[in-house]
C-alpha cells in the first residue's frame, strides 16, 4: 500500500509517499514560492536531490508537477498515479466537528470554508490542497487527518475562556490546541519503546520548536495543551510572544497608534526570541549568542525554558503524578542545553537526567536521558507527523 502525505501552506506544498509495508519514505519533497515564481526539491534514495526553479502559479500546477515527479522515468518510485491507494491531508483545524481522522467529501470541505475565520492562516492552503488533490487524482481516497483532533476530549473547564459565555457560543472562541498529530505520534512512541500500555501512563510530550506547545497525556488522551484558540498561546516561541496579559494588546495599540492587524503581526511575528533577542527567530542563532554573553539572548533562552518547566509542572499538578517527561521537534530534538536547563531542579518530581547522555545525541535520533535512579522517564523522541498521517490514512484503504 502507498500512501502520499500533503501538507499545503499558503505559498508551499509538502509531500512524502510512504510504502506502508515496511513504513518507508519512496520520496519526498517540497514545492515553493507558489504564486510567485516558483522551486521544487524531490528527494528519493540513490539519487542525487533534484532542485529546479519551476512555474507554480497555484497548488494545482504544484501539485501537477509533484506527481509527474513521483513517475518520472529519472526521478519517479512507481509507474503509475494509480499506484498512490489514498493521499492523507494534514489539516490544523477541524473546529468542533472533525474529532478524528476522515475521509474528505463535500461536505468535510464545506465545513473547513466556514472555519476558515478561526483558522485563516492554515486552512485557505490545506483546502487548496484538497480541491487540487481531488481534482487531479479524483478517484483517489482522500482522508483529512486533523492537528486539533486529539483534544477532542479536553474537558469544557479547560477549554473555555472565562469571558462571556455567547462568545463561545455564537462564535466557537474557546481553546482548540495544535500539533495534536506529533503530540499523539511521540506519546504512543514512548509507550511503545517503555513496553508499556499508553493508557497506563501520564505523559508530558514537549513539541519545541519554532513553533511550540506541551501536552498532557493522561492513559493516552489530551487532556490540556498550551497552545488556545490560536498557535499564539502558550510557551514563547520563533517570532510569537505566547501568553501574555491581554491588557498588553490594547496598551500597545494606544501606544503606538496600531490597528488590530498591526498589533497582530507584532505578537505573531515580531515577538518571541526574535522580539526579546533582537537577534534571530531561530534557536540555534540565540543559544550561540547567549553562550557568546548577549544579555537579551541569555534572557530569550531562560525565558523559553522557565515558561516550558511552568507547563510541565502544572500539568503533573493535573495528572496528579507523571511517569515520562518527552521532548520533541527541532529544539526538543536537537537542543541538549535547553533540556538540561527544564529538567533542572526538577527532583521535587523525580525528573533527573544523564548530562553526558544528553549532550551526546546524534542529530536526527532519540534517546532515553534519565538520570539512574529516577523514577520518571525522560525521553528525546523525533516526531512522525507525515508517518502519523499516512498511517491514520490506510485505515480507510
Amino acid at each position: 500500500m502507498k500512501i502520499l502525505v500533503i501538507n499545503a501552506g499558503s505559498s508551499s506544498l509538502k509531500y512524502q509517499l510512504f510504502n506502508m509495508e515496511n513504513g518507508s519514505v519512496l520520496a519526498k519533497g517540497n514545492c515553493e514560492r507558489i504564486g510567485a515564481g516558483g522551486t521544487v526539491t524531490h528527494k528519493r534514495d540513490g539519487l542525487e536531490t533534484y532542485s529546479a526553479e519551476v512555474d507554480l502559479p497555484t497548488h494545482e500546477e504544484a501539485l501537477s508537477l509533484v506527481l509527474e515527479l513521483l513517475v518520472s522515468e529519472k526521478y519517479g518510485v512507481i509507474s503509475s498515479i494509480e499506484e498512490i491507494d489514498a493521499v492523507g491531508h494534514r489539516i490544523a483545524h477541524g473546529g468542533e466537528k472533525y474529532k478524528k481522522s476522515t475521509l474528505i467529501d463535500d461536505e468535510v470541505i464545506a465545513y473547513l470554508e466556514t472555519i476558515v475565520p478561526i483558522n485563516p492562516l492554515h486552512g485557505p492552503p490545506a483546502i487548496k490542497g484538497i480541491k487540487a488533490c481531488k481534482r487531479l487524482m479524483s478517484k483517489t481516497v482522500q482522508v483529512g487527518v486533523f492537528d486539533t483532533s486529539f483534544y477532542s476530549q479536553m474537558e469544557d473547564f479547560r477549554t473555555i475562556y472565562a469571558i462571556p459565555y455567547e462568545f463561545y457560543t455564537e462564535h466557537k472562541i474557546r481553546r482548540y490546541g495544535f500539533h495534536g498529530t506529533s503530540h499523539r505520534y511521540v506519546a504512543a512512541k514512548a509507550a511503545e519503546q517503555l513496553g508499556k500500555p499508553l493508557n497506563e501512563l501520564k505523559i508530558v510530550t514537549c513539541h519545541l520548536g519554532n513553533g511550540s506547545s506541551i501536552t498532557a497525556v493522561d492513559g493516552g488522551i489530551a487532556i490540556d495543551t498550551s497552545m488556545g484558540f490560536t498557535p499564539q498561546e502558550g510557551v514563547p516561541m520563533g517570532t510569537r510572544s505566547g501568553t501574555i496579559d491581554p491588557t498588553v494588546i490594547p496598551y500597545i495599540m494606544k501606544l503606538k497608534n496600531l490597528n488590530a492587524s498591526e498589533v497582530e503581526d507584532l505578537i505573531n511575528k515580531q515577538s518571541g526570541l526574535l522580539g526579546v533577542s533582537g537577534l534571530s527567530n531561530d534557536a540555534r542563532n540565540v543559544s550561540e549568542a547567549a553562550k557568546q554573553g548577549n544579555p537579551r539572548a541569555q534572557l530569550a533562552i531562560k525565558m523559553l525554558a522557565n515558561s516550558i518547566k511552568k507547563y510541565i509542572g502544572s500539568y503533573i499538578a493535573e495528572m496528579n503524578g507523571i511517569d515520562v517527561l518527552v521532548f520533541t521537534a527541532g529544539i526538543g530534538e536537537n537542543d541538549d542545553e535547553m533540556r538540561s536547563m527544564v529538567c533542572s531542579n526538577m527532583d521535587v518530581f523525580d525528573i533527573k537526567i544523564d548530562e553526558e547522555i544528553n549532550s551526546n545525541i546524534p542529530r536526527g535520533s532519540g534517546a532515553d536521558i534519565t538520570a539512574k535512579g529516577a523514577r520518571v522517564k525522560t525521553l528525546v523522541i523525533p516526531t512522525n507527523e507525515e508517518y502519523m498521517i499516512a498511517q491514520d490514512t490506510a485505515k480507510f484503504c
